[in-house]
């Protein structure tokens, strides 16, 4: 890790000082939009982190869960490639205990987090994405343990149909249509994806299709939104699950989206109502060619409401607002399960001191059918020091109830337990920023106290595995980033730098037998580089190294290079270029080098 920081290090050093000039970009106005009271990327008391559209762009990623490996602190574990399974975690927590967002609408499902990124959508209609780390139930609710992902998709800004075409080891084979309307009452954007592989051993093939739509229509009275999503993947399963010598397993899924909103402002008050269904399908065969041995079919439905507002007063901003849902399950191992829940929502933001000082006491109140009521207090504090430097903490109580999985599935070594309650934990933070057009830098400290943390333990050798309240778990940790842009003969460069320190410490719980493991990235660095010496050519190069608890360590190197003309685009990305030997979960080894070409042509 260090002779690769000494390598991005003296790269940043060699070309910084030729010519540079102050780079145009700036994040600090973008607006976080998830919440309730909107404020800029500068102005927010919080750990995020923002990948813009040209970041996504230069990343040299063609699915989210590759493009969020390049953020640390970000924990992405995958099975396999080209997105078709991969589990999210912030800051050492778990799948279960971070939440999605799609334009502010939250998809998590019930049964469990494992299908988080089931619904994360295709690269070409994302604009940006907004990592919320550390607490943030008081924000968005339950699932926000450790952390929350806002994916903000594209607005349709002018009439444009562009269309990609990518081939590749493991015969990789891609394909996209975007199409996008900007009509006089009404704007459009429809984009269909496409990903085939034979995979890159046994077993490990995938064909992941992906349809999205996003419309907007200007009404006389009230602007109406509409997103709808749908991906549907279906990929060989080699060792993904059970043990690395199940090499026959299969799963297919299929998650969508449809939400409705609109925007009312009258005077100081602004309303955000939102209607919203999110649907996941999960289908899992222990042995591909005979489906009769083992086979797990799972349904989930969620169905919800919600209003969110903000009123703005000599006192400050009040941001309040309530979300209703229920949640369906049917399933041939869970049973058939229902869920109501409710959350309301209320912060207050004072500024004090010409403003230099900010104030954001908030709590969200949750109801659940199964789970009854539960508060999340919690606190944000901003201060200006200056121009450019904000000093900031916040302050939290977060939890999580127990997933359907959790609670009720059965398998021939293990079963769930319905009377788990829900897991919890107090989180600090105080930390440190310096924003300017140029640059960006940030670092934290973070500590969290859970409890109650769900594990599966035994008390005899031949006993089935049960789920169980018995962890506690202290982690403490640093985080810093450094983004530099500059250019040289008028073309721009860019370096980003991210390091993430981990320390967790489990509480003997005085089990004899126990599975829970906590493999949390102890140390964790990215580094991306990326130039343009050359009109119109743009290249990348991106490292990142991973330690675990466990003591496993490995670093991997991707490259990626552009040529954009007039209307039409020629790239190459490879990954992996030193053919490192990693797994990042359950032992499933990772694909050594391999490279991916592709065009792209943009019609107006």
């Amino acid at each position: 890790m260090i002779r690769a920081l000494l390598i991005f290090t003296s790269l940043f050093l060699i070309y910084g000082h030729i010519q540079a000039q102050e780079n145009s970009e700036t994040l600090e106005e973008v607006l976080i939009t998830a919440g309730r009271i909107d404020l800029s990327f500068s102005k927010n008391s919080r750990t995020i982190q923002i990948i813009s559209s040209e970041e996504i762009e230069n990343s040299g990623a063609n699915n989210v869960a590759d493009l969020l490996q390049q953020v640390t602190g970000v924990d992405i574990r995958r099975r396999g490639t080209g997105g078709s399974q991969a589990d999210l975690y912030i800051r050492g927590g778990s799948f279960d205990q971070t939440l999605l967002l799609i334009d502010g609408i939250k998809v998590e499902d019930a049964q469990t987090g494992h299908h988080t990124l089931n619904l994360a959508l295709p690269i070409e209609v994302i604009e940006r994405i907004e990592i919320i780390k550390g607490p943030a139930a008081r924000v968005y609710g339950q699932n926000a343990f450790t952390g929350a992902v806002n994916i903000v998709t594209k607005d349709a800004v002018q009439n444009e149909v562009s269309v990609g075409l990518e081939a590749g080891s493991y015969a990789q084979k891609n394909a996209s249509v975007t199409v996008s309307s900007n009509l006089e009452k009404s704007a459009h954007t429809v984009n269909y994806t496409r990903q085939l592989s034979d995979g890159y051993r046994y077993n490990t093939d995938y064909d992941n299709q992906q349809y999205f739509i996003k419309s907007r229509f200007e009404t006389e009275s009230l602007p109406i939104e509409m997103i709808a999503a749908f991906s549907d993947r279906k990929f060989g399963a080699n060792g993904f699950y059970a043990s690395p010598e199940a090499t026959d397993q299969y799963e297919e899924t299929q998650a969508s989206l449809l939400g409705f909103s609109t925007l009312l402002e009258k005077g100081n008050l602004s309303l955000k109502p939102r209607v919203y269904w999110r649907r996941n399908e999960d289908e899992y065969i222990f042995i591909r060619q005979d489906p009769s041995v083992y086979r797990n079919l799972h349904i989930s439905n969620k169905v919800g409401a919600e209003v969110n507002a903000s009123f703005t007063s000599n006192l400050g901003v009040t941001g309040f607002g309530v979300d209703m849902a229920k949640v369906f399950l049917s399933s041939n191992n869970l049973g058939d399960r229902e869920r109501f829940m409710t959350t309301v929502f209320l912060e207050h933001r004072f500024t004090l001191l010409n403003d230099r000082l900010d104030i954001t006491p908030g709590i969200a109140v949750n109801y659940f059918s199964d789970f009854k009521f539960h508060a999340f207090p919690g606190v944000d504090l901003g201060y200006q020091l200056a121009e450019k430097w904000r000093a900031y903490g916040n302050l939290g109580y977060t939890y999580r109830i127990p997933t359907y999985t959790d609670l009720y599935y059965s398998s021939p070594n293990t079963i769930g337990n319905e009377n788990l309650e829900p897991e919890e934990a107090i989180s600090e933070e105080i930390g440190l920023k310096y924003l300017s057009s140029q640059l960006q830098f940030s670092v934290a400290l973070f500590n969290r106290d859970s409890r109650n943390l769900i594990d599966y333990v035994k008390e005899n050798e031949d006993d089935l595995w049960q789920a169980a309240n018995v962890q506690d778990v202290n982690t403490k940790g640093l985080e810093a980033n450094l983004s530099y842009g500059y250019t040289i003969n008028d073309h721009r460069q860019k370096l980003d730098l991210g390091y993430t320190y981990l320390k967790d410490d489990v509480k003997d719980p005085g089990i004899d037998f126990s599975q829970y493991s906590i493999n949390s990235l102890k140390h964790h660095f990215t580094a991306a580089y990326t130039s343009q010496f050359i009109k119109n050519l743009n290249h990348s190069l991106i490292y990142r190294y991973a330690e675990r608890t466990s003591g496993e360590s490995y670093g991997i190197v991707d490259a990626n290079i552009t040529l954009n003309l007039d209307g039409f685009e020629i790239y190459a990305i490879a990954n992996n270029i030193f053919n490192t030997e990693y797994t990042e979960t359950n032992l499933v080894p990772m694909p050594k080098g391999n490279v991916l070409f592709g065009v792209r042509f943009n019609f107006n």
